[in-house]
């Protein structure tokens, strides 16, 4: 039996509170204008979502909060019901707790019950990981309908009571580069009008040191003075772009397109500066970029989901389109392929 074609019927996201625009950041951290002038420069973000109330230091609301407002979008928008869900698949970087998996605590206030439930741990690339097992649990024609979720609290990892004038730079950078979010979507092997044609995840960090390290503190090491993050920027400024390029190239190749055929390319969104360099190294022609960085923020595993809730309102029948994304904590190559019907 061939395989079934896999359709995207519908994108939901959500967002905490109100945007952040980066003089709110400044006042907080006690900074100028230097301050907003060095955001601009060297990140580009204008406005992020924090699920941290920035006056109390409280958080505000859960991944599992921000997955259901999303998955509650994703099923309204393809008109289902959670009965007709018969899989559920998510990918973070950082889920509520290690147990119960955030991906059944959704699950459960949407209703879904009774059907296989998975958790991917991953950074940027979770998300196409997410939707990869659900490809291709749904080609195999065991199932039907599958609802993808993606999303990341980083606040909770923000100690508002600290000197951020003191930070040094690899730490300073993650304050600002970072948003909160949850996106979905709805695959389904029904016939809908864009088709999900291929996704890609190839691991390519055998003898890599890590780009990015987020820790896990227990009751044993909680007073650890080791740092929550940490990133190699330099790392991931050489690697991402060169990376991105080759994951494009795989993808045109194997759908048997070249530059000249894509109408849309929804590029990696570590920042809004890194995706302009990614950009110019695709060379992408005269494909529409989808991006959403600068009024987000990298949300991580939320960014595919902002991007698709852009770009499937405006494809026009016959429109091609390709999503990159790396994953730079142990460097991880994503991506997938859509397509319009004629």
């Amino acid at each position: 039996m061939a395989d079934a074609e896999i359709a995207v019927a519908s994108v939901g996201t959500a967002l905490p509170g109100p945007p952040i625009d980066n003089a709110r950041l400044g006042a907080l951290f006690r900074s100028g204008p230097v301050f907003e002038q060095w955001i601009d420069s060297f990140i580009g973000t204008r406005t992020r979502h924090l699920a941290v109330d920035l006056d109390t230091g409280e958080i505000a609301c859960t991944l599992a909060d921000l997955g259901e407002t999303a998955g509650r979008r994703a099923l309204a928008g393809a008109g289902l019901t959670p009965a007709e869900v018969d899989l559920v698949v998510m990918g973070t970087a950082t889920p509520d707790a290690l147990m119960p998996a955030t991906v059944n605590l959704v699950a459960d206030r949407l209703g879904i019950d009774g059907v296989p439930t998975y958790q991917l741990q991953s950074g940027c690339s979770g998300a196409v990981q997410a939707m990869d097992v659900a490809h291709q649990m749904l080609s195999t024609g065991r199932h039907r309908t599958a609802l993808v979720l993606g999303g990341d609290v980083c606040a909770k990892h923000v100690d508002l009571s600290i000197d951020f004038a003191r930070l040094p730079p690899e730490q300073l950078v993650n304050t600002v580069l970072f948003g909160d979010g949850a996106g979905a979507v709805v695959l389904t092997t029904e016939p809908a009008p864009v088709r999900l044609r291929r996704v890609l995840v190839r691991f390519t960090g055998l003898n890599r040191p890590p780009g990015q390290s987020v820790e896990w503190f227990g009751m044993g090491d909680r007073h650890d003075e080791r740092i929550a993050f940490h990133e190699d920027f330099k790392a991931i400024e050489e690697s991402v772009p060169v990376m991105a390029g080759e994951i494009l190239d795989e993808l045109l190749k194997d759908e048997g397109w070249t530059s000249a055929d894509l109408d849309y390319v929804l590029p990696p969104q570590l920042s809004v500066k890194m995706t302009e360099q990614i950009v110019r190294r695709l060379d992408i022609g005269g494909a529409r970029e989808i991006s959403c960085i600068a009024d987000t923020g990298n949300a991580a595993n939320a960014l595919p989901f902002f991007q698709l809730e852009r770009l499937l309102p405006d494809m026009p029948p016959g429109a091609k389109a390709v999503a990159v994304a790396v994953e730079s904590s142990k460097w991880i190559k994503a991506g997938f392929v859509l397509e319009k019907a004629g």
